[in-house]
């Protein structure tokens, strides 16, 4: 089987979209599939129409340098109209047999243009739903004509695919209430690879003291740093754990839009030396700054992204064998049992969040059991094996369809 991927982004580039498409990529191939790749010209920084990463080719998809490229809404349209072109070219090239975009909505747009131009299924996966994303990084709002624009193109794309997936129930449900049936939304949950995250107890203590960390207790977060994580919580709940629990750090590794404001929110408070900021680390690295955290903390605020979307970072810690305390926000809930694979609070609470915290690191007797219980969760349910065989039955019925 041959598939044709069309994305917004890819490595060089860091962050969970890209690195779910390295997942999806990796296990295809050991499904013995054939997969290509096409990024629209919202990567940045490619200059080559063709670039090797990590073993994978990526066909890009380069701006034209247009005025047009830089006006509102044309910008938009542009992507479109490049990314067209620019996969009729590469199905030429790679004869695949299905198209599988992935959100946002430009990419579905364009690949079902070029789908049905050259008699190709078109499968389409959200992973987020990207109006819900602006209205929470502060690009859009909920009630403008932008937001309802890109809801509608959304929704018109799922209505037109061939086959639909996503990442998570929460998605599932709300792509239903679109008018696709619910049977034939298939969940492809992120995953995990575990060989990568292995469950050690033993800390990293070159790393411990590089950070200034010995004999603290850590909190940690790694991730990017947008406003719908909640990081000024955890800043915020951060002189109510120290009553209780002096020896206490918080450990920030990642960085994005909300670091500087961050930054400053840790020297205006009294508890401000008690946070250290290590920036953005190597991917192969992680491994070792979670080792040192007692237990990572995700504060996300209650929105409809964070009600509907799964992250990926609490996966990644239970494969480490971390404690993990999270608001019950409807995507950790979807990941995450309450008192038996992490610990939750009231979204938005900061008393919450430091009594779930504090309560948590003075109950050691519980530790083993959390531990071991979110590292069981992700071997039996969120490896990528596990996960990307699922697409065996959406692109199965497609070829069936086709003969």
């Amino acid at each position: 089987m041959r598939i044709l991927h069309v994305l917004d982004h890819s490595v060089p580039l860091h962050s969970g979209y890209a690195f779910r498409t390295l997942a999806i990529l990796a296990q295809q191939r050991a499904l013995g599939w054939t997969t290509a790749q096409i990024t629209s010209a919202k990567h940045t920084g490619a200059t080559a129409v063709e670039e090797v990463v990590d073993g994978f080719t990526f066909h890009r998809t380069l701006p034209s340098g247009s005025v047009v490229e830089r006006l509102p809404v044309l910008d938009q349209l542009a992507v479109i109209k490049g990314l067209i072109r620019r996969l009729l070219e590469v199905i030429g090239e790679v004869q695949p047999e299905i198209l599988h975009a992935h959100s946002p909505s430009l990419n579905g747009l364009a690949a079902l243009i070029a789908g049905r131009r050259r008699r190709l299924p078109v499968v389409y996966e959200v992973r987020a739903l990207w109006e819900d994303g602006a209205v929470d990084h502060g690009t859009s709002q909920a009630d403008s004509w932008r937001y309802r624009a890109s809801r509608a193109l959304e929704t018109l794309v799922l209505r037109r695919a061939d086959a639909v997936t996503t990442i998570c129930e929460g998605l599932r449900g709300e792509i239903a209430a679109r008018g696709v049936p619910r049977r034939a939304i298939a969940v492809i949950p992120n995953g995990v690879d575990t060989g990568q995250f292995t469950a050690s107890g033993q800390p990293d203590r070159v790393l411990t003291r590089s950070l200034g960390l010995d004999g603290a207790r850590v909190l940690g977060f790694i991730g990017s740093f947008y406003a719908y994580e909640g990081l000024s919580m955890l800043l915020q709940a951060l002189p109510r754990v120290l009553e209780r629990a002096p020896d206490v750090r918080v450990l920030l590794v990642g960085g994005g839009f909300e670091e500087g404001a961050l930054r400053r929110q840790a020297c205006a408070s009294r508890a401000g030396d008690r946070v250290v900021f290590a920036g953005r680390v190597p991917h192969e690295r992680i491994g070792a700054y979670y080792s040192v955290m007692e237990a990572l903390v995700y504060p996300r605020r209650r929105s409809r992204l964070t009600e509907l979307v799964t992250p990926l970072k609490p996966l990644e810690a239970m494969a480490q064998g971390r404690l993990v305390v999270a608001s019950d926000v409807g995507g950790h809930k979807e990941l995450i049992r309450d008192g038996e694979t992490g610990v939750l609070f009231r979204a938005g609470d900061a008393a919450s969040l430091a009594d779930a915290v504090v309560d948590l690191l003075e109950q050691r007797g519980r530790w083993p059991k959390l531990q071991s219980h979110g590292r069981r969760f992700v071997e039996e349910e969120r490896t990528w094996t596990a996960s990307v065989a699922r697409y065996r039955d959406v692109f199965g019925s497609l070829s069936l369809a086709a003969r």
